[in-house]
C-alpha cells in the first residue's frame, strides 16, 4: 500500500559535485576575465626576481646573464643589483616586433588577487586603449615584480629609465641615473645610440612600433606563452 521510500542521498551528493563544478568554473573564467591595467617602462638591468629558484611552478627560473649580457649564470648567483653580485638581466629580454600591430616582450607585474607564484613566467596579452598605440597588442611574460600598483605592468624597454635601482652601471657603465632621465629613460630615438650596442634595437622599438607611447593603459587576459618567448627567458609554466 506504501510506495517505496525515495533516498535523497544521491540527489544530495550530485547537488554538492554540480555546485563544485559550477564554483570551479566560476573561478577559472574570473581569473581568465579580461581585466583594465596601466603601465609603466623600465630597464635597470638588475637580475629578475622570478630568476631565483622556488618562486612559482615552472620548469627552471628565468635566466640571468652574465655583465655581457649573452652568458647565462646558475641560478644562485646574486644580483649585479646587490653587494658583489654579478647577475644581470638578459639582452634578449628587450622588445621585439612581430608586425604592425603585435609586439612581444618581458615586464614586470603586480596583478590584484594574485602574488609571485600566480604570475611568474605567466604570459599576458595587453591591448593598448589609449596614447597612438591604440588597437595594437603585446605579449608579455612577467619575470619580475616590484613596488607596484594594482594591475601594473613595468613593461621591460632598454633606455626606459632605472628607476629606484641603476644595475646598468656596473653592467654597462651607465651614468648614475642611467641613460635619459632616471624615470623615463632617453627622450628620442636618437638618444637610443648612447645605450651599448646590444641593448640598442630594443631602444628604438620604443619609438617605432610603440610611438613613444608613454605609459598607455591597456586592457589585458592571461594567454600560453609563444615558444619565441619562452626560448629567451628559458621558463615556462607547468
Amino acid at each position: 500500500m506504501f510506495g517505496k521510500r525515495f533516498d535523497i542521498f544521491p540527489f544530495r551528493q550530485l547537488l554538492g559535485t554540480m555546485k563544485a563544478i559550477l564554483c570551479t568554473v566560476f573561478l577559472f573564467a574570473l581569473a581568465n576575465a579580461q581585466q583594465t591595467g596601466v603601465s609603466t617602462r623600465v630597464w635597470d638591468c638588475c637580475k629578475p626576481s622570478c630568476s631565483w629558484n622556488d618562486k612559482a611552478d615552472v620548469t627552471r627560473p628565468v635566466a640571468s646573464c652574465s655583465a655581457d649580457g649573452y652568458f647565462v649564470l646558475p641560478d644562485h648567483v646574486t644580483s649585479g643589483c646587490d653587494a658583489n653580485g654579478t647577475a644581470y638581466i638578459c639582452n634578449n629580454n628587450q622588445p621585439w616586433a612581430i608586425n604592425n600591430h603585435l609586439s612581444y616582450g618581458f615586464a614586470a607585474a603586480y596583478i590584484e588577487g594574485q602574488d609571485e607564484p600566480d604570475w611568474c613566467c605567466g604570459c599576458y596579452e595587453l591591448s593598448f586603449t589609449s596614447g597612438p598605440v591604440v588597437g595594437k597588442r603585446m605579449i608579455v611574460q612577467v619575470t619580475n615584480t616590484g613596488a607596484l600598483g594594482p594591475n601594473h605592468f613595468d613593461i621591460q624597454m632598454p633606455g626606459g629609465g632605472v628607476g629606484d635601482v641603476n644595475g646598468c652601471a656596473p653592467q654597462w657603465n651607465a651614468p648614475y641615473d642611467g641613460w635619459g632621465e632616471r624615470f623615463g629613460g632617453v627622450g628620442n630615438i636618437t638618444e637610443c645610440d648612447q645605450l651599448p650596442e646590444e641593448l640598442q634595437p630594443g631602444c628604438r622599438w620604443r619609438f617605432q612600433w610603440f610611438e613613444d607611447a608613454d605609459n598607455p593603459d591597456f586592457t589585458f587576459i592571461p594567454v600560453e606563452c609563444p615558444i619565441e618567448i619562452t626560448l629567451r627567458s628559458g621558463c615556462s609554466r607547468v
